[in-house]
């Protein structure tokens, strides 16, 4: 017996999908990666991304395998914030 087709719910994670729907999140994210390579050109560690607080837009960069985000935070992969620095 088929059952009929259900609309998916999003991904309990959606963590990084605000940071997709606002371009002033991710403006400060870049803001943030830059500011941190201007303070510290020597560092040769690449962060996997920026953990970023929705309603401050303060942010930390994150350098392990997987952020543990605050309920107020959306973390933002480096992938998404490169493109727009050059």
């Amino acid at each position: 017996m088929n059952q009929p087709n259900q609309p998916t719910s999003p991904p309990p994670d959606g963590s990084s999908l605000p940071a997709l729907l606002n371009p002033a999140l991710l403006k400060s994210a870049r803001q943030i990666y830059r500011t941190y390579y201007e303070v510290h050109p020597e560092d040769i560690q690449r962060p996997i991304g920026i953990a970023i607080s929705t309603k401050t837009h303060r942010g930390k960069l994150i350098f392990g395998d997987k952020p543990v985000l605050l309920p107020t935070e959306c973390f933002i992969p480096l992938s998404q914030i490169e493109p727009g620095l050059h």
